[in-house]
């Protein structure tokens, strides 16, 4: 790369095409591209446009492709997209040729717009090849972002009577929160059908929690409504499943304040000690994070319950890995609001007005929600 310390992008005229398929020529390009003149700009332009299918799918020539994208002018970005015309499948499905793509859709200033519904329209008839494939997806996915939901219309209907199947493939749950995200209520009303059908069978899957979460996290209140019904009833045997368990967290966190005090009220008031639900729940190595978020977002008065009821575990709860979680949660708590805290009263009187004592056992603390405590730890193969 030295050799190129003292050039300039007119040096490398009739050779930009050749050295924009170089690592170092690319990269060279790449960054002078950022400060050009109009007139190094369209030097550059010149050379590459007849070349730019064979540099949008090359392994540095892309990365041209892409930086002219951003930097380059209106007229510059309609003529490159112009060439994606006739090959958007064929570039969306390849591993460079889908970042231009991707590109080219944020890009295309908006009175262009029918630029992209050009673009987008090639997928016609392949939306489900493009979902399932590792480069297509993010293609698909950035169609749904950068381009209006009204003229994303073939897009929705392909995937109805798909949206299990989409839903719990590691690329299609990726494309089905996107759609909820940037469709329209009445585009997605249809998609929504679909997974309250099968949320118990999508809660339980490794892609399928994913889908559920967002819904719980974003979506209106009478479908968050109807997933807590689901649960309802079966919090315990979700929470101890390990994707389930994630959707009933988010159960917790985003329910209204009536629905989580009752998800909350079934785990407080089912068995009794050493056996009740909330024991289990402590002990288990998914359920335990249910019961961190409880005493999160949990109101005053329930949680100062849920304290009474977990505190005379705690030389138990030491004996296991995952109730070193809860010890941890609750010292972080009771530090920090110790001065809050009253007596529960009928409940047996007990107070927590004072901080509880360190307590002696070897294990790594980290953040964890309002009070801190043991982060559920990513499963980073799964996460889409």
């Amino acid at each position: 790369a030295e050799y190129m310390g003292n050039l300039q992008l007119r040096d490398l005229q009739g050779h930009i095409v050749e050295f924009s398929r170089d690592q170092h020529g690319s990269r060279f390009i790449q960054q002078k591209l950022e400060r050009a003149t109009v007139a190094e700009k369209q030097l550059v332009f010149n050379e590459i446009v007849s070349c730019a299918y064979v540099l949008m799918t090359d392994v540095f020539g892309n990365y041209v492709i892409q930086k002219f994208l951003e930097f380059g002018t209106d007229e510059q970005k309609v003529a490159l997209a112009s060439n994606v015309s006739g090959n958007v499948l064929s570039l969306a499905l390849q591993m460079y040729g889908c970042r231009v793509i991707q590109k080219a859709l944020e890009a295309i200033p908006h009175k262009y717009q029918k630029l992209k519904i050009s673009m987008v329209r090639e997928l016609d008839g392949f939306v489900l090849k493009c979902v399932k494939d590792q480069n297509g997806n993010h293609v698909v996915q950035k169609c749904i972002e950068c381009v209006e939901p009204m003229d994303l219309q073939f897009l929705v209907d392909s995937f109805k009577g798909n949206v299990y199947s989409l839903s719990t493939h590691p690329y299609g749950c990726r494309v089905i929160q996107r759609i909820l995200e940037h469709c329209l209520p009445e585009q997605t009303m249809c998609i929504l059908a679909e997974l309250h059908d099968q949320t118990e069978q999508l809660v339980q899957d490794q892609y399928g929690n994913y889908v559920i979460q967002h819904v719980m996290e974003h979506g209106r209140l009478e479908e968050k409504t109807r997933i807590n019904n689901l649960m309802r009833g079966r919090v315990l045997q979700m929470s101890q499943h390990k994707f389930a368990s994630n959707v009933i967290e988010k159960c917790i966190v985003f329910s209204s304040r009536a629905e989580r005090a009752e998800l909350i009220d079934e785990i407080l008031n089912q068995g009794e000690a050493p056996n009740s639900a909330l024991c289990m729940m402590m002990r288990d190595q998914f359920a335990n994070y249910v019961v961190q978020k409880m005493i999160d977002v949990s109101e005053p008065v329930q949680r100062k319950i849920l304290m009474h009821k977990i505190r005379p575990h705690i030389n138990i709860l030491r004996k296991y890995t995952y109730g070193k979680h809860i010890i941890n949660k609750l010292e972080k708590f009771f530090m920090r609001n110790s001065a809050d805290l009253v007596p529960i009263g009928p409940m047996g009187g007990t107070t927590f007005s004072s901080p509880m004592k360190p307590f002696d056992y070897n294990t790594t603390t980290g953040g964890g929600g309002v009070y801190g405590g043991f982060e559920r730890p990513h499963d980073y193969a799964n996460c889409p």
